[in-house]
């Protein structure tokens, strides 16, 4: 079978969640979730629709994910001091603890997946990949990169 660039990065993304799911159910958070909560530690204080844009869901899913995230105790939402309709979302201590956790089982299964890879061809692989999701995404690869190394 001679597989596309596209279906071998989907299918390896949804093996990848399946897998982090099934790893991360006790915890109950999703690897939707976790995205969020990821993107929430990059940009402290983001509103909701512009994290809406940036993790490609529907303002109103959003809004009923951080609904359940901030009943979890996990984000909380705060006035915005310049703009007193908007909300700027936050994560909880019991979300960083949380974040060291899922951490260390995310850095487990990348162990798992790139079994096999020495350290230069994990390297090649993550800039490979990463040029992809730029020309996709049609931001600049300079761009991506300081914020990959920011983290």
């Amino acid at each position: 079978m001679n597989e596309t660039i596209g279906f071998l990065l989907n299918d390896t993304a949804r093996l990848f969640r399946r897998a982090f799911n099934a790893r991360t159910r006790d915890s109950g958070v999703t690897a939707l979730q976790w995205r969020l909560i990821s993107y929430l530690k990059r940009y402290e204080g983001i509103r909701q629709g512009p994290l809406a844009e940036l993790i490609e869901v529907e303002p109103i899913t959003l809004s009923r994910m951080v609904d359940r995230l901030a009943e979890a105790g996990l984000v909380e939402r705060r006035a915005d001091p310049t703009d007193r309709r908007a909300w700027q979302l936050h994560l909880t201590p019991r979300a960083r603890d949380l974040l060291k956790v899922m951490r260390r089982t995310t850095d487990r299964l990348t162990e798992e997946a790139t079994e096999g890879l020495n350290d230069a061809e994990r390297a090649q692989l993550i800039a490979l990949v990463g040029r992809i999701r730029c020309n996709l995404s049609r931001r600049d690869a300079n761009t991506e990169t300081e914020t990959e190394a920011a983290e």
